[in-house]
């Protein structure tokens, strides 16, 4: 809990010392507001609903930073348990919205019927904003959401809480950062610069870490690309549906667009093994008003960045088992990007078997997941990961490309911090395993902020 002075108090409950399972309430004169609603991924546990400190049916607001599912997932689970609110976003993560949470569903107990009610549901109760833009809810509570730069939709947000009565002053201001991501991503508008605030709800993903110098992110890219296909093996790349296979597919657009990989380098398939993927992918072209100049420039011109020859999508089962057993070279992008489940599974089965093939990791992998255990267990005699209950032997080679993470990294997030225009009052960390809170704490703290872990 981070306790205020009136008029506010914020309970965390969940994400306050994990990386995933995002859901954290605001209670400021009366009202309910919860920030983000997610479920947990790996090793990680979420808190019992019955033991939340208001029931779902109590709850006014529900804002959400993303529609990454570690921060929207539970939102059916609170619209079964009476949630009558309004879901409040921007304009592209209510269009995100739907398709994201029908995949999360289908893995669920629900039968079809209620599934799609709930559904239904949630689009009736969920609002699109505009960025930079003030709105007022009830009792002298006003927001504003601001570019985040982690996903597309992304969003951090500001509260105001005024105080109520004739003696009322300057309003308390909080920060809720959501996932804040990099400069210089692509598609991505960069992150907003903050403005000053009495607390800052800040992300710690990354906080003890540094990721690769993302100007040469392409070039790396090709170079380890071209290392790994020389063999004619498979390359693997585990990624979410949502924000790293859009990236992905514009990066690799553009390396195979450069004239020197396509005088030095045959031809090579790209699947996107991934129906999620595909959907999201689709959405994104649709909402290219909200990409950064460079990506509308290149649309403008009739090159559309997630496009290109060579690109094949595979959305049917039977093509998806089919594609285990092509030939290589070929590139593979598939869900989910953790390993937790989804059609990398299979592949993974397979091709972890094969010292042709590599897998390439471009995202975080939280603690309890097998794209985690991949990693360190990768480089030990006789390495192995369970998947689906079996011991699959890790023959294949394991490659970790940071620069491709959607989360800013220390630099990125101390960077961001000090654009404020003021220090904060306090900060309080969230969303990161232990190590990585303290050390972006100390770090802060040796600036002269006042920070809470």
């Amino acid at each position: 809990m981070t306790c205020l002075n009136p008029p506010a108090q914020i309970i965390h409950i969940g994400g306050e010392k994990t990386v995933t399972g995002s859901c954290h309430l605001l209670k400021a004169h009366g009202l309910n507001i919860m920030v983000d609603c997610g479920i947990t991924q790996g090793a990680e546990s979420a808190m019992d609903i019955r033991e939340w400190p208001v029931l779902p049916s109590e709850l006014d607001y529900l804002f959400l930073t993303h529609a990454h599912i570690d921060h929207i997932g539970r939102i059916p689970e609170i619209i079964e348990k009476g949630f009558t609110g309004e879901i409040l976003c921007t304009h592209p993560t209510k269009a995100l919205l739907g398709p994201m949470l029908k995949d999360a569903i289908g893995f669920s107990r629900l039968d079809s019927y209620k599934s799609e009610k709930i559904l239904k549901t949630i689009d009736e109760f969920s609002w699109g904003f505009e960025y930079h833009r003030d709105f007022k809810l009830k009792k002298g509570v006003r927001f504003r959401f601001s570019l985040a730069g982690h996903i597309l939709g992304s969003c951090f947000i500001r509260f105001e809480i005024q105080e109520q009565g004739p003696a009322s002053g300057k309003p308390f201001s909080i920060i809720f950062s959501g996932d804040l991501g990099n400069r210089d991503t692509p598609i991505l508008p960069d992150p907003d610069p903050p403005a000053s605030c009495d607390l800052l709800i800040l992300e710690s993903t990354y906080g003890d870490r540094l990721h690769e110098d993302r100007s040469y992110r392409i070039s790396r890219l090709g170079q380890a690309l071209k290392k790994a296909l020389a063999d004619n093996g498979k390359v693997y790349i585990p990624a979410f549906a949502l924000g790293r296979t859009q990236e992905l597919l514009y990066e690799i657009d553009r390396l195979f667009a450069k004239d020197e990989w396509r005088k030095n380098n045959p031809p090579v398939p790209v699947f996107v093994d991934s129906p999620l993927g595909l959907a999201i992918t689709e959405i994104y072209s649709s909402l290219s008003e909200f990409w950064d100049s460079e990506s509308g420039e290149l649309l403008d011109q009739n090159d559309h960045p997630f496009d290109f020859a060579h690109l094949y999508s595979v959305e049917r089962f039977k093509d998806h088992l089919r594609l285990l057993d092509i030939p290589g070279p070929a590139i593979i992008i598939a869900g989910s990007g953790m390993c937790t489940g989804g059609r990398i599974i299979n592949h993974l089965n397979k091709g972890l078997k094969d010292s042709r093939n590599d897998i390439f990791f471009v995202g975080y992998q939280a603690k309890g997941t097998p794209g985690r255990d991949i990693i360190k267990y990768a480089d030990r005699p006789n390495g192995y990961v369970i998947l689906k209950d079996a011991i699959t032997p890790i023959k294949a080679k394991i490659n970790t490309l940071t620069g491709y993470s959607a989360h800013a990294d220390q630099k990125g997030l101390i960077n961001w911090v000090k654009s404020m225009p003021q220090k904060p009052g306090r900060i309080k960390l969230v969303h990161g395993e232990s190590k990585s809170r303290k050390t972006l704490a100390a770090e802060l703290t040796r600036m002269g902020y006042s920070v809470d872990v």
